[in-house]
Formats: C-alpha cells, structure tokens, sequence
C-alpha cells in the first residue's frame, strides 16, 4: 500500500499512515543497554505521542510559524519532534548533535528559534550548550543527558492528542536547515513542504519502496541527506524506521533492523571494508571469490556480517567514494548506488538506477530533476526540492542561482551519453602550483583512499612546485605506528604513492605523503557531522609544516604533532 497520489506534504502522508495502518510498526528504538531495553512504536502509537506533544506546543501561543530548534542525534523522539513542530503550525530548525556553542548560538539566534528539543548527545554535550541562551525554553526527550528542562514524557501524559492540526500549505516553509558550516558561518536553507514531498516521493518511485522495505537511520538527521532518504523517504512511503544506538552496537542494530535498503558515506564504506579485511586478508578474499563452489558462500557470510545480507541495494553519497570501494561492493553482491545533492535542493538532484550504476558517476538526475554544465564546467541543477532561498539572506540567495533558475553548486563535473554526471572536483577547492598548473583535490584524494592503511586523506600544495598528500592512517595503521611499528607503513604508503602517481598527469603528481597519525574527528574539528573533511582546518594545522616536509625529500614523512 503506498500514499495517496494526492499527498502534497509529509504530514499528509502520516495521516495516511495513522488511518491506514495503524497496527503496522513504525520506529524501532534502543533505550540503552542492548537488545533487553528496546522500544517499538506503531504508527498509531507514534501519533499519538506526536499530537499530544503538538497539542502542548499549541497550548504556548507561539506566533504563527515560529521556528523551534532541535539538537539531538537520531531516535524515535527526534522524528515526533519534527512532525509535532509541524502539526502546530510551526518550523523545525535542526541543529548538528556535534558543533561548537558559538555556532550552536549563532544558529539559534539567526533563526530566531522560541524553544529547542534536547535529546539524545554524547558528553560533547556539555560544550555546546554553552551556546544555548540562558533564557530558552527547552524539552527533553528521554534519552537525553541529565538536565533540569521540561521532560517530554510528562508533556504527553499531561495534554490530549491534537485533533485539528494547523492546515500547511505546500508552499510553505516546513524547516530551515543550516549548512555544516565548513567555511564561514552556516547559511540556512528555506525547504518547503512541497519539496521534501516531492523529493520523498521522487525517490521511492526510483528505488520501487514499498511499505515493506525496512531502514536504519543513523547519520544525522540535521543534515537533508538523512532526513531525506531516511525519514521522508519513510514517511512517504510507509515503511519500519530502526535507530541505532551507538558505535559499539551499530553491528547489533544493522542486523536487528536487517535493511532492506541501506544508505551509508564513503568513509563508513570504507572502514566497513577494512574491517572485512582485518578478518580476511584481501588476496585471500580475492582467491576465494574466484573458486565457482565457494563463492556464493564467502558472499553471504560476508553481507551477513554486515548485516546488509537482506539488503536489495545500498546508497552512498555526501561526498564522492572511489569506484573501486564500489566494484568491491558489487562483487560481493552489493549493488552500492552512489547519489548527489546538495543542502539547497535536499539532496534531491542525482542517483544511480539499480542496474545502470557506472562507477565514479552519481547517475542521472531523476526525472523531474534538469542538469547542464556552465561554461566553465560547473554543475548547475534545476530541482523540485530546491530551497526557497537562504533565510534573511537574499544577496546570497541571489548569486547563487542563474537567471532560469538553476542552482549553482560549486561542482564540476563532466555528463556522459547516458546522461549520467561525474564530479571532477569542487570549483573553490581547486588550487594552483606555482607552475601556474590547477589542481582538483578531490579526486586525487579519491585515489588516494583506495588503501587499506589510509582511512582519510586531504591534497594541498598551494603555491609550491607539485601538490602534496596528508593521510590519516587507517585504525590498525595508527595502532602500529603508535606501537613505533612504521616501516611497514612507510613501504606499503610509497608503494601507493607510486600507483597512484602513475595515474595522474604530470602537473598533479604528488611529492610525498604526509602521515597524520592522530584520528580525524567531528568532535575535534577535523571532519564535518557527516565525515567530509574541513579543508580549513586541516590546512590550518598542517600548511605550515609544508616547508619542511618539501625539504626532508621523502616519498613518505610523519607529522610530529
């Protein structure tokens, strides 16, 4: 059973939901401490809670489509939080579980949010809510850390189930989501509820969803990527939301929720490999997959473990995987689809079709999607998820879309025959050598992580003869070298090093490679929430070593931080 076709928002889609399957679970929820302590909700349950926290919102008398805040990482509570915010007729400003208090500040006080929902966070809690002003209402879900604010539990108890919803118009302004902020201060999107339906509604149509399908959410629901794949995507197409309770459980909540579709970002698909490679050494695995009688075999044990063995295809975006980590999936029998999209247009732009995947290419766009390349090859994208434009900011809102209406992403990229797009690199990311030669990064360092000793890795070299590498080196990698185990390291890197300057033009040949031992974190600035690397920073702590590095004339040096 899916939707109606008349479905203009999300809302309407659980009203749907609510009155058609009732009985049908909805949320999966771990409540702390493993398999013994875990909550299911059913779309009538899940409603219920949700009308009677809008009902308490209501009962406020906030102005008409006030913003409220929301800072939690993924659960049951967050969704409910979402829709209730809607149901009051009001808009859902996400906040990243993971971000300093002055930005934490900055987005709550740009957005004029009334009130915040505070759920579930790690101890980085404790810094970032410095940044919340003393005077601000808050509401806790259950699982959130010890505080002294409103408890949603005793909200619900107390208030009736709304029963007349504020009506929203698709035009209207659902949430504002702001960027990750990598550079400069975030900018928030405007999406309305029309495109988060439509983009819902868009996918499912590519992926064939059904209410049957089941899905993990586990990367932030602050960014579009997730609240799109993940949560409207559920809400259109009505099928079992599981949470995943924490790193150390994610294989126990992967094989709980056994996925029918499974979304992920390059850096987990990579790490995901590596741990298959700790148990199985890759020549081994390679030797196995090629025995006709064992084949099948080593492939299911292997998807099992993962907890993807009922997964009909898995997607990867947020930033660009190398291809190889794909034709590695496929061959295991993963069918690993690679999508684009960016904030503004809530991820809604490209995807691969199951069956017509090409590896290294985001596919085409969906149907109701138009792309072109500028004249100096940069993506432009026309889609019905585009944002209505950056909130208090329409000089930004302006340079960043052309006169008929097509988004400038900032991406380069070249359109095969199929129509299928490829990134080529990121137009403000790219840099020139002092040969006068322009460098992509991008997807140099897409080579670069085809390693099972590099688990992230940044190409620079501003300015100097040829560009440069800086690895972050793999889980079992910094154990060694912590270890003072390095010249293992050091030959298999120049090994690589060696392979990957093979494929490279002369003007892009990397000098060396720089070994960072230390781990690239979200938490200690390195990284973006959904694992992109923050150039800034990185370049910030290691530029300034580069002059020395240059000097040593080695195919491989270490960062002594």
């Amino acid at each position: 059973m899916g939707p109606k076709t008349d479905s203009k928002t999300l809302l309407d889609c659980v009203y749907h939901w609510e009155k058609n399957t009732p009985d049908s679970m909805y949320f999966t929820q771990p409540m702390g401490g493993g398999d013994d302590n875990v909550k299911t909700w059913t779309w009538k349950e899940a409603m219920d809670e949700t009308r009677r926290m809008a009902s308490y919102l209501k009962s406020l008398n906030l102005p008409d489509r006030s913003q409220i805040a929301l800072v939690s990482k993924n659960c049951a509570h967050w969704v409910m939080a979402d829709v209730a915010i809607w149901m009051a007729g009001h808009v859902t400003v996400p906040i990243y579980p993971i971000l300093t208090a002055d930005i934490v500040q900055y987005t709550i006080e740009h957005s004029e949010s009334k009130l915040l929902f505070v759920g579930k966070l790690d101890p980085v809690w404790d810094e970032m809510k410095k940044g919340v002003p003393a005077d601000m209402p808050c509401i806790a879900f259950p699982l959130a850390p010890s505080n002294n604010h409103d408890k949603w539990d005793d909200i619900i108890a107390k208030h009736k189930p709304l029963t007349n919803p504020v009506k929203r118009d698709p035009k209207e302004m659902a949430t504002i989501v702001y960027t990750s902020g990598s550079t400069g201060k975030p900018k928030g999107a405007m999406l309305s509820f029309e495109a988060m339906c439509t983009s819902a509604k868009g996918l499912s149509a590519n992926l064939k969803t059904t209410s049957e399908d089941r899905c993990l959410s586990y990367l932030p629901l602050a960014h579009v990527l997730e609240r799109f794949v993940m949560m409207s995507h559920s809400m259109y197409a009505g099928f079992p939301l599981y949470f995943a309770e924490s790193l150390d459980t994610f294989l126990l909540d992967l094989q709980r929720a056994r996925p029918t579709a499974f979304l992920s970002v390059p850096r987990l698909w990579m790490k995901f490999q590596l741990g298959v490679f700790k148990n199985m050494p890759e020549k081994k695995l390679n030797k196995l997959l090629k025995i006709p009688i064992l084949k099948g075999i080593v492939k299911k044990k292997i998807l099992t473990k993962l907890g993807l063995n009922h997964a009909r295809f898995a997607g990867s975006g947020s930033a660009p995987i190398p291809k190889e980590v794909i034709e590695w999936y496929q061959s295991l029998g993963l069918e690993l689809l690679e999508g684009y999209g960016m904030t503004e247009n809530f991820a809604y732009s490209h995807i691969n079709k199951p069956g017509e995947a090409r590896p290294g290419y985001v596919g085409p766009p969906y149907p109701d999607v138009q792309h072109k390349l500028s004249k100096s090859g940069e993506i432009l994208v026309k889609s019905p998820g585009a944002m209505m434009g950056y909130f208090k900011n329409p000089e930004e809102t302006k340079a960043n879309f052309t006169k008929d209406g097509f988004f400038k992403t900032g991406d380069l990229g070249e359109i095969d025959d199929m129509n299928r797009l490829k990134i080529t690199g990121r137009a403000k990311e790219m840099f020139k050598t002092s040969k006068g030669k322009y460098v992509a990064p991008a997807p140099i360092e897409n080579l670069l992580s085809n390693s099972g000793r590099i688990e992230s890795c940044l190409v620079s070299g501003l300015g100097y003869p040829q560009p440069y590498g800086v690895v972050m080196l793999s889980e079992d990698s910094r154990a060694e070298a912590a270890n003072g185990e390095t010249s293992g390291i050091e030959a298999d890197l120049a090994a690589h090093l060696k392979k990957v300057n093979a494929e490279l033009p002369a003007h892009e040949k990397l000098a060396f490679l720089a070994v960072a031992t230390e781990e690239w974190l979200p938490e200690n600035g390195f990284l973006t929430p959904t694992m992109k690397i923050k150039r800034a920073k990185l370049e910030e702590t290691y530029g300034p070593l580069a002059d020395g590095w240059y000097k040593e004339k080695k195919p491989v040096v270490w960062y002594k931080g």
